[in-house]
């Protein structure tokens, strides 16, 4: 029986170093800016919404609030996510930005409470609405909204779960500004002061839905769950489909944190293998993986029989 570590494909290991450099540069590029106008604005939405005294105003200027400190904390979790591994943290800081998620998501679920409570309130009494001026904030915060989005989208938000959850945040925000621009022209045109709290409801809906998911994926992670991604079906049948191998146990797959996946098993192999035999099947599986997305594998030989000889490795 031997214990091994595998050694990357090199050509592969470089290219997805590059990729994950890349992206890394342009996530904590995009979160400054997105930061600085997330929160000049919020400030400008929150007077705005006071004044006009629409709560669609205000609790979107609230979400904008949740957003700034979710940049922020984005931005510290990719900080401390560069801090090199060491004997306390041998998988260094990088689940941070998983910490980080679950504070965004799990704000985004009480959020969305409080302006269900605010809403009901106002359903039962209806205030009155400076609508003209309601519609000016909504529309300019749907444009610092959009832009915002556009920024992120040039980050890596479709595998960085933290970043992931930061644009979940601005696109909640981009409905909510949605929803005040169409409360605002209904009680222009038509007087109808209940389209305020509406809008309200509604954005509250779609925010709760987005903090759920991100918190569900957040928590997963940090259960060691296996990742969506990953069809642990498929990789058991493509394992066993490698030669000399006859059959594996003890298989686990998990992320480390988004878009970093680990994974180590047994492999039951036929008959004794020579050292270079046993390398040839560690190296066989850890490029099978890489092509599966899973960048870190452990591999354990396991022999039926055990030869004598001092080149026979199990």
């Amino acid at each position: 029986m031997v214990l091994r570590k595998t050694t990357r494909n090199e050509e592969v290991r470089m290219m997805g170093h590059d990729h994950h450099d890349h992206t890394h540069g342009a996530n904590k590029k995009a979160l400054p800016l997105s930061f600085i106008l997330i929160a000049s604005f919020m400030v400008i939405e929150a007077i705005g919404g006071w004044l006009t005294n629409s709560l669609a105003l205000l609790a979107d200027a609230g979400h904008m609030f949740s957003d700034a400190v979710s940049l922020a904390i984005a931005l510290v979790a990719f900080k401390f996510g560069e801090k090199v591994a060491d004997y306390s943290k041998t998988y260094g800081y990088k689940r941070f930005e998983i910490l980080a998620a679950v504070f965004n998501g799990v704000t985004l679920v009480l959020i969305s409470l409080f302006i269900f409570y605010e809403a009901v309130q106002r359903f039962m009494d209806p205030p009155e609405v400076a609508s003209g001026g309601m519609l000016l904030v909504a529309v300019i915060g749907l444009l610092v909204n959009l832009l915002v989005a556009w920024i992120l989208m040039r980050g890596d938000t479709e595998h960085n779960l933290n970043l992931k959850a930061a644009f979940l945040h601005v696109m909640g925000d981009m409905l909510g500004s949605v929803g005040a621009i169409i409360a605002a022209v209904s009680i222009m045109l038509f007087g109808w002061g209940f389209m305020d709290p509406l809008a309200s409801v509604i954005v509250a809906v779609l925010i709760l839905i987005s903090g759920w998911r991100v918190t569900k994926e957040s928590l997963h992670i940090l259960m060691e769950g296996v990742p969506k991604d990953i069809d642990l079906d498929n990789i058991a049948k493509s394992l066993k489909s490698i030669d000399k191998v006859e059959g594996i146990h003890s298989l686990h797959v998990w992320s480390i944190t988004s878009g970093q996946n680990a994974m180590s098993l047994h492999a039951v192999v036929k008959g004794d293998l020579t050292v270079h035999e046993s390398q040839a099947v560690i190296s066989d599986i850890d490029g099978k993986m890489q092509e599966e997305g899973i960048g870190q594998v452990t591999v354990q030989i396991e022999c039926r029989h055990h030869g004598h000889n001092e080149n026979i490795v199990c």
